[in-house]
């Protein structure tokens, strides 16, 4: 390499400043792509945060990931997320990068990406679970676990970036929340199906259950019987599945009966999904979403087994990839699609230095491996506080946008000063962080053009609250 740069800047001096003008032009195109990236940082109401999170290493996870493995090239403004073979995007792909854009506030990558699912929906209106290019069909049918963190993150897309654009994105998740309702969750059993054209009792995919996604979606459509069904089924799925096959601590299997005991229709998944390999390795993380957004005693029971597994191991430098359910490994090799998963479950313990162990060794254990790539990413947001739940824990769960109830706000995004108006004189407003940090507080003294001083407020995303105000602004 460094012969190469030598031999052109003495021999080709003209081809030495075209190949600096592309470095500078592609490395600004860059920095311009990323400009919007923000994270939280914030706090769950359950569990232990690290205390050595340095938001450089997510930005940096971010944005290697994203120049990886997005391909923004396709028409109609459409991104997809490449899978380990380029030529193809599976449905979860574009989940988890939905997930990942809204969590880190990239707008542009995530109406590419929802483009992308939208561009290749099925009858049912369920992405077709995988595709060749930009545009054709290789895999027919949906695929649940891609319809499930898509809605999480339609849901905080409409919270960092509005719903009065071109897409109304809390209207579009709430429409494929109603898609799951109908077409992957079995009628009369609460089931999770693991994709809308089959599963069920006879076959389902603990790796798929998320029961904190559940509790969000009754609390965000007013349908909270119904999910809470669907979580109390999830827990029995899970619990059955460890009772039945004797697993040591938490390792369920890839795939189960609605009683827990092996599925018969999967003999083609990795030892006809008897093992906990590449699709229950995600369960933990699953379960700990739950506990850190909700803290409920059936998912701290559940990460306690983990713990538990992670200490029988010798700590997590020691997990390898694959387990049998009795306890034995498959590989002897570290995967971060274990490692990191495992990482998220030690949330629960109160011992600072492993979880500050948990997010080192997240960071640190890298791969070139799409699954791997793009989950150790959605882990490392979890563990610093950046999966942050949608609707209770940091905004809550009515509509916020740029006017409410005539009240205005302007210029929005502004930099110093922000004005309102239609506000009643007297009305007491405070403004909130993204994680619910109070950071100003004022009385309006103008009804028409108040000016509110922001200038000493860090760039960022904010809300106003006050008696039935709830506004969303941008500190640029």
């Amino acid at each position: 390499m460094n012969f190469k740069l030598f031999y052109v800047l003495t021999k080709s001096p003209n081809k030495m400043k075209k190949l600096v003008l592309i470095f500078c032009l592609s490395t600004l195109l860059s920095v311009a792509q990323n400009a919007n990236i923000e994270f939280v940082n914030a706090t769950y109401s359950y569990g232990t945060m690290p205390s050595n999170i340095v938001e450089s290493d997510l930005q940096t996870a971010y944005i290697q990931w994203k120049n990886a493995f997005v391909d923004s090239n396709c028409s109609n403004d459409r991104a997809r997320v490449k899978f380990d073979d380029p030529n193809f995007t599976v449905s979860e792909g574009i989940a988890y990068g939905m997930l990942l854009s809204a969590y880190a506030n990239d707008q542009e990558l995530f109406d590419g990406l929802w483009k992308y699912y939208q561009s290749h929906e099925n009858s049912n209106g369920v992405m077709n679970w995988k595709i060749e290019g930009c545009d054709t069909v290789n895999g027919q049918n949906g695929a649940t676990d891609a319809e499930l963190d898509a809605a999480i993150a339609l849901i905080v897309a409409g919270n960092r970036f509005g719903n009065s654009g071109s897409i109304n994105y809390h209207q579009d998740a709430k429409d494929l929340i109603a898609i799951m309702k109908q077409h992957e969750i079995e009628a009369g059993s609460y089931v999770l199906k693991p994709g809308d054209a089959w599963g069920g009792s006879n076959n389902t995919n603990p790796s798929y259950f998320a029961p904190g996604y559940f509790r969000v979606y009754g609390e965000f459509t007013n349908d909270v019987a119904f999910w809470n069904n669907v979580t109390t089924k999830t827990y029995q799925i899970l619990n059955a599945n460890l009772s039945v096959n004797n697993a040591v601590d938490c390792l369920v299997s890839d795939w189960c009966k609605a009683d827990g005991s092996y599925s018969d229709i999967v003999s083609w998944a990795y030892n006809s999904g008897k093992s906990f390999y590449y699709d229950a390795a995600r369960t933990p993380w699953r379960i700990a979403t739950d506990y850190l957004w909700y803290g409920q005693s059936e998912a701290s029971d559940y990460l306690n087994k983990c713990v538990s597994f992670v200490n029988r191991e010798g700590g997590l430098s020691n997990i390898k990839a694959g387990y049998n359910q009795d306890g034995t490994s498959i590989h002897n090799f570290q995967d971060p699609v274990y490692t990191g998963s495992f990482a998220s479950s030690m949330l629960i313990s109160n011992d600072q230095n492993v979880v500050n162990s948990a997010y080192t060794t997240t960071k640190n254990l890298t791969s070139t491996q799409y699954f791997a790539t793009t989950l150790r990413v959605i882990y490392m947001f979890t563990l610093s506080g950046n999966f942050f739940n949608p609707v209770n824990n940091v905004l809550g769960n009515d509509e916020i946008d740029y006017a409410s109830n005539n009240h205005f706000l302007y210029p929005n995004p502004t930099s110093n000063k922000l004005y309102l108006k239609n506000f009643e004189v007297g009305t007491s407003l405070k403004i909130f962080t993204l994680n619910g940090k109070e950071v100003l507080n004022f009385k309006v003294k103008s009804n028409d053009n108040y000016p509110v001083d922001i200038s000493k407020l860090a760039v960022g995303t904010y809300f106003i609250r006050g008696k039935n105000v709830k506004l969303r602004f941008i500190k640029k």
